[in-house]
């Protein structure tokens, strides 16, 4: 990598945090706050430097992200920067040692919810598209910087809206600017998600009359679903990882003297290309059926899938995680090619065919939990290994 790009990108760090601090003091828990506020930051600051952009909006017109465009002055692919500005909420305030959305810089860390994830990449991509600008004419295809929300809902609006938007040149690939120096995020699992509810004769707590309720029959289910015959690994493919089920939520019953009539269960199971959406929810519905032999109710369990993602995972020569991760050789790193356990946005691309990292950036302390912080003395760093990898996919 070029002294002058490392250089170039020390010295955009100052301007880098003062925009990703005034997004942390701005609130945007999913689900909670409002989205202008934070949205509006960027907004001002992308107009400021007469950078292209347009508010995207959802099905019922709520606003959901902006997306910032430069054409490049050549024929070719279009890349996309992602990163969302929604954010987990606080948890317990009272257990933080700072307040969450304060967007202070105390010995070297940004500090804040979201600071890590992933307002402070929100900025970053903003200065790259910045540093970009005057030279598109030169540049190959185009680049996209997405800045969404609704993504800690798990709605993944600002990402939809941009894949749906008729306007917007569908991108050869995505890098998703989650945090972490040592990885970069080239896979992950999907998901099969399914509502059940189990249902049973409803009465008195109290009588004399025998009756297995629908909490009961519910929690024989979960056994039947913690026992279940999941494969150790994926034996079908060279996939890292194995499938995985857990229930997550249990809701049944009020007060104490009535047995309920209905108890509902979560139910998430984390895919792989050898045990698919098809093999999960097979594997809950046999489930199902077994608790519905065993213990017989007037009406049968309800079974109600509510999302499937696919699995992804890219080989390291595929981009655009090769261009990523041979930015980050060239500026000294090592950092090994990862398949996450969890899902992310890169599950909503990996069904729409678009290929794409999720993460890569600062080391990070209280993701999603109490003290969230990013470390900044890397900074620079990441910038220029974002920066060097736009410019090669975008060099032709």
């Amino acid at each position: 990598m070029s002294e002058n790009l490392q250089q170039a990108a020390g010295a955009r760090a100052a301007s880098v945090v003062e925009l990703a601090q005034e997004l942390v003091r701005r609130p945007s828990r999913a689900g909670i706050d409002a989205y202008g506020p934070v949205l509006g930051v960027l907004e001002d600051w992308l107009t400021a430097r007469a950078l292209p952009h347009r508010r995207l909006h959802d099905a019922a017109g709520e606003l959901v992200g902006l997306l910032a465009e430069i054409p490049g002055g050549r024929p070719g692919a279009w890349w996309t920067l992602d990163a969302c500005v929604d954010t987990a909420p606080y948890g317990d305030e009272t257990a933080w040692s700072f307040p969450p959305a304060c967007g202070d810089v105390v010995d070297g860390w940004l500090l804040g919810r979201g600071s890590s994830d992933s307002k402070l990449a929100a900025a970053m991509f903003c200065h790259i598209a910045a540093d970009l600008l005057p030279r598109a004419a030169d540049l190959h295809g185009g680049l996209a910087v997405l800045l969404d929300v609704d993504e800690h809902t798990g709605g993944f609006g600002g990402a939809r809206a941009y894949l749906a938007d008729p306007h917007a040149a569908r991108p050869a690939g995505v890098m998703i600017g989650y945090p972490g120096l040592d990885d970069v995020v080239v896979g992950g699992r999907g998901l099969w998600r399914a509502t059940l509810a189990v249902h049973a004769p409803s009465g008195h707590s109290g009588s004399s009359k025998a009756v297995v309720g629908a909490i009961s029959r519910a929690a024989h289910l979960v056994r039947l679903l913690d026992a279940a015959d999941l494969p150790d690994v994926d034996g079908a493919s060279a996939f890292p990882l194995p499938p995985k089920l857990s229930v997550t939520s249990f809701h049944g019953g009020q007060g104490f003297s009535v047995t309920p009539g209905r108890c509902d269960l979560n139910v998430d199971v984390r895919t792989t290309p050898g045990f698919d959406a098809h093999d999960a929810e097979t594997l809950v519905r046999k489930a199902v059926a077994e608790l519905d032999a065993e213990l017989p109710a007037p009406k049968p369990t309800e079974v109600t899938p509510i999302a499937a993602w696919p699995p992804f995972r890219l080989t390291e020569d595929e981009e655009p995680a090769a261009a990523l991760l041979n930015a980050a050789g060239e500026a000294g790193l090592t950092v090994r090619a990862k398949t996450a356990g969890p899902s992310n946005i890169g599950n909503l691309l990996a069904g729409e065919g678009i290929p794409a990292t999720a993460g890569f950036g600062v080391p990070y302390e209280g993701l999603h939990g109490i003290d969230e912080r990013a470390h900044l003395a890397e900074l620079p760093t990441v910038y220029a290994v974002y920066q060097r990898a736009v410019l090669d996919l975008l060099e032709g």
